[in-house]
């Protein structure tokens, strides 16, 4: 099994899981809260869910009520704590990086108490509140965590979540819209799965005519260096998008449930047609809507439940 821990330099990698490079303690269980017994906190009359997040308009997300001396498994654990998916946290158990109590565990199917010392690689591990902000990502910013030559990532426009949270999936660099940030890893991972296809819906701006020849190749699938794609769900947008800086771009709406790198870049250029602007405006059911580029907002109870039966998981 592969060695690995936290990424310092760089985000949660989509079905790569996290890196060598140490797992990064962010505060402690008593400093942020950590597991929380019971309900959730009454939003006021007045909440908006669409208003910018902050610490004060923070949604307490519901916890199951389970009685803390109850065993889990550890592999569950780590995934609650957002370290790795149940998978990979297999992994890690096996590779001995994980210890419980000061001993170090090597057996899958492991139970522990939430009360118990859990360590990876010898950086204690603690539950923390849920965080899931939906962020209309500007370009110019990276989908990472962390970068190791000092660009600009999402999590700069995030100065007030101090948990460890990471994008799902990623944006390019020049690719701006919708993107969901969460320290839930279980979730990650499953709207990350190719198997339930979560679909993402993009405006792109292109370069050359787009026919219905062209179209309906999009729609059918294409033979890209990687393989052939799934079939995708395309249509144009009569309008123009403002503030869009290129005239005489062809505009249009694709939804794909696919995940590879700059995949509908180089969709559209394998149909001739050069993508000068994309934004993603749909994901997982989620839309931009009241959310300005460049801001954020909590997401509701209601979207996180919606999210994890899109995500096959439970809570």
């Amino acid at each position: 099994p592969r060695q690995g821990g936290y990424q310092r330099q760089g985000g949660y990698q989509q079905r790569g899981g996290y890196q060598q490079g140490g797992y990064q303690q962010r505060g402690s269980y008593q400093q942020r809260g950590g597991y929380q017994q019971g309900g959730y906190r009454q939003r006021s009359a007045d909440y908006d869910p669409n208003a910018k997040y902050n610490m004060k308009k923070r949604i307490e997300y519901k916890e199951e009520n389970i009685d803390p001396n109850e065993p889990i498994r550890l592999n569950k654990f780590l995934a609650n704590a957002g370290i790795c998916s149940r998978r990979e946290a297999d992994e890690f158990i096996q590779a001995g990086v994980v210890s419980v109590n000061g001993e170090v565990v090597t057996e899958l199917g492991t139970k522990i108490k939430r009360t118990d010392e859990i360590k990876f690689h010898d950086q204690p591990v603690n539950l923390e509140k849920k965080v899931y902000v939906l962020l209309n990502k500007p370009k110019g910013y990276l989908s990472t965590a962390k970068d190791d030559r000092g660009r600009r990532t999402v999590l700069d426009l995030l100065p007030e979540v101090r948990e460890r949270v990471y994008p799902v999936g990623r944006l390019d660099n020049n690719t701006e819209g919708l993107l969901l940030i969460t320290n839930d890893g279980a979730l990650m991972n499953g709207l990350l799965h190719p198997r339930f296809e979560v679909e993402k819906t993009y405006h792109a701006g292109v370069t050359g005519k787009l026919t219905e020849e062209k179209l309906q190749m999009l729609r059918d699938g294409l033979l890209l260096e990687d393989g052939m794609t799934a079939p995708a769900k395309v249509s144009l947008l009569p309008e123009r998008e403002p503030g869009e800086r290129v005239r005489g771009l062809t505009r249009a709406a694709i939804t794909i449930h696919e995940g590879r790198n700059r995949q509908v870049r180089r969709m559209f250029a394998a149909v001739g047609c050069d993508v000068k602007s994309l934004k993603r405006v749909r994901f997982a059911g989620l839309t931009l809507k009241g959310v300005a580029r460049g801001q954020h907002r909590a997401l509701t109870e209601e979207e996180v439940s919606s999210l994890y039966r899109l995500a096959g998981c439970t809570r």
